[in-house]
């Protein structure tokens, strides 16, 4: 991915640095050559600045670039589990990834970790950002995921086999475990996926209190892939599961719905993070009935919702990590709502402004495994910047109209202008 090869003074806003401390009134931030030189008040930006390139933040926020830390790039316009894999051709859904990317880069999101992917497309979709061919967050991938057969993502009958080994890797036992990780090292991705428990959308074989994957089998994933220097996390929706995943040696954790004392202490004990994931709830809620939800579904995910919530008031208050984004594509929770996920937590779950926003730029940048260059405004880190016109700590929705988005850099770039692509990656003078 290119860099910006003059310097940018972006000013006339409030600093957020991402660490949760507080704003820095009338600050700025210098990025020379694609890196962030300066972060503090106006009054002592350093000598030399005058003749960079200046972005006027309108009295806004100045804060770093957001991290969906869970990016389905694959989805798009999902009204069904079978849809995920078996809806359009994989020649169309390479097509609408990259427009999904495009699309998070808009919303003000400059980097992503995949959960999951038909087939391998997020893995070349990367490519293509990094060698920029298309507009795209700083991605880590994750290709198709992995489940015990019989389980929550194995719907297709015995009699038709058909699309799973695009979207699910099917396992039975720890050998066939170990067996799919090496597919996927091949594949060349770098988070494998997994699927311990069942979910609410499942209620009548895999609901969210279902285990579908053993212990041994989660553990021969850990295994193989820590061996090949890859990361695993897990849908872990049941206690027993998310309980599992961390004895396994998972890196990370989705959802963690079900979380008692035992758990909570195991998962504090191992510093593991959490990607809640939970609008995705509420608009199943709300929405599930136009799309022919029966009611033990929609009772599930309201099951989930309130005890996804307090998992994660609980994680947070105890000195845990929780990352923000997750399960954006189904035709209720489409792609590009993806800040709403960060005023569902201030306004629902009941967590400040500025902590929903250091887990969505400080905690993402630590799941991607690149905290020493992303996630938070300091010298030396990449310029990846989000300048936004309003206060999102007074306000963090905000951060949902793409045409408050003033710009998006990456490496001191502008990718994107209110809310529109800026292909050439222009500069804003202002």
């Amino acid at each position: 991915m290119r860099s910006a090869t003059d310097a940018t003074l972006i000013h006339n806003g409030q600093v957020i640095d991402g660490t949760g401390a507080p704003a820095i009134p009338d600050g700025c931030v210098l990025i020379e050559s694609g890196i962030i030189r300066y972060v503090g008040p106006l009054r002592t930006v350093p000598p030399g600045s005058e003749s960079a390139v200046r972005l006027n933040a309108n009295g806004g926020t100045i804060m770093p670039g957001l991290v969906e830390a869970h990016f389905h790039a694959t989805y798009f316009n999902v009204a069904a589990l079978e849809d995920l894999d078996i809806k359009y051709p994989v020649e169309y859904v390479t097509l609408l990834a990259a427009c999904n990317a495009r699309l998070v880069l808009e919303c003000g999101y400059t980097s992503a970790r995949s959960g999951g992917s038909l087939f391998n497309i997020d893995v070349w979709l990367k490519k293509a950002i990094e060698n920029d061919l298309v507009i795209g967050p700083r991605l880590a991938t994750s290709g198709r995921e992995i489940c015990g057969a019989g389980g929550l993502m194995d719907w297709n009958p015995e009699f038709r086999k058909i699309g799973m080994e695009g979207l699910i890797l099917l396992v039975n036992g720890a050998d066939e475990a170990r067996k799919a990780v090496r597919k996927l090292v091949k594949d060349g991705v770098e988070w494998v996926k997994t699927y311990p428990t069942g979910d609410a959308a499942a209620a009548d074989s895999n609901d969210h209190h279902t285990l579908c994957m053993t212990f041994e089998e989660m553990h021969a994933v850990v295994q193989t892939a820590h061996n090949h220097g890859m990361k695993v996390t897990g849908h872990c929706r049941a206690t027993a599961g998310i309980k599992n995943a961390l004895l396994a040696g998972y890196d990370a954790i989705e959802h963690g719905t079900f979380m008692d004392d035992e758990t909570l202490e195991l998962l504090l004990k191992r510093n593991v993070p959490v990607v809640p994931a939970l609008y995705f709830e509420m608009m199943s809620i709300e929405r599930g009935p136009e799309f022919g939800m029966s009611q033990a579904v929609i009772d599930g995910h309201q099951e989930t919702l309130d005890g996804g919530a307090e998992s994660a008031r609980r994680i947070l208050a105890a000195g845990g990590r929780l990352g923000m984004g997750g399960d954006y594509g189904f035709a209720w929770n489409p792609h590009g709502d993806y800040a709403k996920e960060l005023s569902f937590f201030v306004n629902y779950v009941g967590l400040k402004p500025l902590d929903v926003i250091k887990c969505a730029t400080q905690t993402g940048a630590e799941i991607l495994g690149r905290e020493h260059e992303l996630g938070t405004l300091a010298v030396g880190k990449l310029g990846d910047v989000l300048v936004v016109d309003g206060d999102v700590l007074a306000d963090i929705s905000i951060l949902q109209d793409r045409k408050r988005l003033i710009a998006v850099l990456q490496s001191g770039i502008v990718k994107s202008r209110c809310g529109v692509s800026c292909l050439s990656g222009d500069a804003v003078v202002s």
